[in-house]
């Protein structure tokens, strides 16, 4: 009884004892803590500009009451254990610049918890991070760490979260990443990170969350992944995964979200994907998918989401989609995808965006469609449907974007359809249509081409002549007896035009060499146009006065550009090219394929392409004569500019986005236009831009490398384009970037764009006070959608292309953007960089 007196009087006196061991254990713990935060402190390339002022360390013997002993004491996002050890590190949005180098994670036993996200850190993880054994939550996302991920991570075998996204990380992943079997939540997306995915991963069960989109993995994705009983998200879009879909997904029953776009997969999509029921997004578009679609993929009735677009899948919608009720997006475009489109779409009440473009459907648009009054986009462009428009399309009075071109439709454009007052962009060009347009503002100012019978108030539309009735008969009576007597007369002369054609077959053979051996200035002749070429070659030279600088009205990079006044009357561009070198024939002739490529492109913020001629004196191309120039000219004039109101701006910036858009991902093959500026965006009299200049446009052949000479204009042109010649769609997105700061900001933005790569170089500066200030402030839901563009444009000029929007992406935000007339919180550009 004693001795255990004794032994608890001296465990009383250590514990109340200022010098006990614990304490002294807690003093010499803090001390090196402090030492070593203090150490990586002073290396910060912004010592004043961080927000860790309160990091300050003297003895606790020291003199100076405001000396804080221990990191436990008030230190900014410092927290400790019970016995004074820093167990959590949380300095996330800092404002740090500098390395994880002078950290030692060695000196940190107890660490549970660290966040460095969103700084701007550089340079590799230590090795050394791996010292951290008890970690279990680790953020450095939002940064600029390079270098590869240590495999020493795998050592952590408490880790429960990885967070390393959106840095500039590369090479393979650690192999044993989850190794402690603890992995729950793992993103690394937006790196460059290479190689297969880490082989523990496969049997990794207590997964929960998974991103590692926008990188450069690759492996047989078949193989990479197993069943995983607590999996929720997973995305593994734009990597270079090959192989088919496993059909172990299937077996992943609390899985809402499976994300597989942009890869290369191959196969059919598993039926087995049906036993996911909780999926309620569902992406595996933009690979090479065939097949039908399984009836069993009906079975996930929690479905929001469904994009299958950019496949090569064929056959019918199975009428087991029916089950999706609270479908809010579908896309299904380009693919081969056949039979009538099911009415049982028009039950998806809340249906919001529906694309069926680029497929092969066939008989009417269904009725039922009109019963979608959520819908705001519907794109059945570019199928075999037929029969008229159904009126009951005019009930979808949410709908903003209407494109049913390039079908088969018939008759007239329903008279209902002008009340359709959300509609701001409609396509019905290459149809059968005719009769009146409506009076509505879209229609009016929509793609109306290739349908000969349209009529009305509209720029190249013949007016409309409403006959009588008695007229009407009286033509059908005189049409039926003309056709009694000209179709006989028509068959005799069919028959002697045979005859004909075989005497003038041989003759035509006889004379293609002499034609061969004519003289040189015809030799080279070549055109591809709504005209005669030869007579429309000497109508502009004579119209130029034979390119008489007089008729110049400006100059390029390939050539000038002239105004010509046809004998018609109608007047053209036309843009004279510089002279074709000998020796430079394949590149002739690769030019010519182009051109002819571009004669489909039909889009109304395009320019309309009138045709080209090649001769021994002169090449030139005819365009469509644009009223009021070029943007670039324009903004440099104060009174011009001043005609550019802020409506006006956001219209130009939307109508770019859309055309380029249509480029990207509705052409095929998409093509690249390499040269997006101010000087190549023409106005027309209503201001409306019309993107021009495909001089240097490259179609994005899949079969080929698509590396190209250097073209574009300083200041627009992609970074990557400095050390690489090879042309992708994202070249574009970062042009059309400037090209949107530009024209918000009005002038060209030269050394002013490129700091908005450092937001420390931009301090404070207001957004709005870097907008046009020869325009009047903008009203409040125009200044919301200037948020908007700014914000687009900043991520379209991300120094890394995988990082950067599809353009597809960018129309899309832009036609989508609500209106909202309040006001938002002043923002400055380092936090809409951020």
């Amino acid at each position: 009884m004693r001795s255990f007196l004794a032994c608890f009087l001296l465990y009383v006196h250590l514990v109340s004892s200022p010098n006990n061991a614990f304490a002294s254990v807690s003093s010499s713990s803090s001390s090196s803590e402090a030492k070593a935060l203090l150490k990586w402190k002073a290396s910060f390339q912004n010592q004043t500009q961080n927000n860790l002022t309160s990091w300050t360390y003297s003895p606790s013997n020291s003199t100076n009451p405001k000396a804080n002993a221990s990191p436990c004491n008030g230190w900014t996002g410092i927290t400790c254990n019970t016995v004074g050890s820093v167990n959590r590190i949380n300095l996330s949005n800092s404002g740090i610049q500098g390395t994880l180098r002078e950290l030692s994670f060695l000196s940190f036993p107890n660490l549970e918890y660290l966040d460095l996200s969103f700084n701007e850190l550089n340079g590799s993880i230590p090795p050394s991070i791996g010292g951290l054994s008890n970690l279990v939550f680790l953020y450095l996302r939002h940064n600029q760490l390079s270098g590869s991920v240590p495999q020493e991570i795998g050592n952590l075998k408490k880790l429960t979260v990885l967070k390393l996204d959106t840095n500039q990380l590369s090479g393979h992943l650690p192999q044993n990443i989850c190794r402690g079997g603890s992995l729950q939540n793992f993103t690394v997306q937006t790196n460059r990170l290479t190689g297969p995915i880490p082989k523990s991963l496969k049997m990794c069960k207590s997964l929960i969350r998974v991103r590692l989109q926008d990188n450069h993995l690759t492996g047989n994705i078949f193989e990479a992944f197993g069943a995983y009983p607590n999996l929720r998200y997973i995305d593994l879009s734009h990597n270079n995964f090959y192989g088919k879909i496993s059909p172990m997904w299937g077996q992943c029953p609390q899985l809402t979200a499976l994300r597989i776009a942009g890869n290369i997969l191959t196969g059919s999509i598993p039926p087995e994907l049906g036993n996911a029921t909780k999926i309620q997004l569902l992406d595996l578009s933009s690979n090479g998918l065939v097949g039908v679609i399984p009836n069993e993929i009906g079975r996930l009735t929690s479905l929001l989401n469904l994009t299958l677009n950019g496949n090569q899948l064929w056959g019918r919608i199975p009428l087991e989609f029916g089950s999706f009720k609270d479908l809010e997006y579908l896309d299904m475009s380009i693919n081969k995808l056949n039979e009538s489109i099911p009415s049982i779409l028009g039950d998806f009440s809340k249906l919001h965006y529906l694309n069926l473009s680029n497929n092969k459907f066939s008989q009417e648009i269904p009725f039922q469609l009109g019963k979608l009054v959520h819908l705001s986009q519907l794109d059945l462009s570019y199928n075999s449907l037929e029969d008229q428009i159904p009126s009951e399309i005019s009930q979808m009075q949410s709908l903003e974007i209407l494109n049913i071109s390039h079908n088969n439709l018939f008759g007239s454009i329903p008279k209902n359809f002008k009340q359709m007052h959300s509609l701001v962009q409609v396509d019905i060009s290459y149809n059968q249509l005719q009769g009146p347009v409506p009076n509505n503002k879209a229609f009016q100012d929509g793609d109306l081409e290739g349908n000969e019978g349209l009529c009305g108030n509209v720029a190249g539309l013949q007016p409309c002549n409403i006959p009588s009735m008695e007229t009407k008969h009286s033509s059908k009576s005189d049409r039926r007896h003309l056709f009694l007597i000209v179709f006989p007369i028509l068959g005799t002369l069919l028959l002697v035009l045979v005859v004909l054609a075989i005497a003038l077959v041989g003759k035509r053979r006889k004379t293609e060499q002499e034609t061969k051996q004519s003289n040189v200035q015809h030799q080279n002749f070549f055109s591809i146009s709504e005209f005669d070429g030869r007579r429309m070659y000497e109508e502009i030279i004579r119209a130029t006065n034979d390119f008489d600088a007089l008729y110049c009205i400006g100059k390029g990079g390939s050539g000038s550009v002239y105004k010509a006044k046809l004998l018609s009357g109608s007047v053209v561009a036309v843009k004279k090219l510089h002279p074709i070198l000998d020796g430079e024939e394949t590149s002739r002739k690769e030019f010519l394929n182009e051109i002819r490529a571009l004669l489909e492109i039909r889009h109304r913020n395009i320019v309309s392409f009138r045709g080209f001629c090649s001769h021994a004196h002169h090449s030139f191309l005819v365009y469509d004569y644009l009223q009021k120039g070029s943007l670039a000219s324009i903004l440099s004039k104060e009174y011009e500019a001043n005609k550019l109101d802020w409506s006006t701006r956001v219209r130009i910036v939307k109508g770019v986005a859309h055309a380029l858009s249509y480029m990207h991902h509705d052409c095929s093959p998409p093509i690249v236009h390499r040269d997006i500026s101010s000087n190549n965006i023409l106005l027309n009299y209503e201001y409306e831009p019309v993107l021009s200049d495909f001089g240097t446009a490259k179609l994005l052949n899949p079969d080929s490398s698509n590396w190209t000479a250097p073209a574009g204009t300083y200041g627009y042109i992609a970074p990557e384009l400095a050390y690489t010649m090879k042309v992708t769609k994202k070249c574009d997105v970062y042009s059309f970037g400037v090209l949107a700061l530009e024209v918000i900001m009005g002038k060209q933005l030269a050394d002013f764009v490129s700091a908005f790569s450092t937001p420390s170089a931009i301090g404070d500066i207001l957004l709005k006070d870097v907008f046009d200030q020869r325009l009047p402030p903008p009203t409040p839901e125009i200044e919301n959608e200037l948020i908007t563009i700014a914000r687009l444009a900043i991520a379209c000029k991300h120094s890394d292309p995988q990082s950067r929007p599809t353009m597809y992406k960018v129309s899309q935000v832009l036609s989508s953007q609500p209106a909202n007339s309040s006001r938002l919180p002043e923002i400055t550009l380092e936090q809409l960089i951020n």
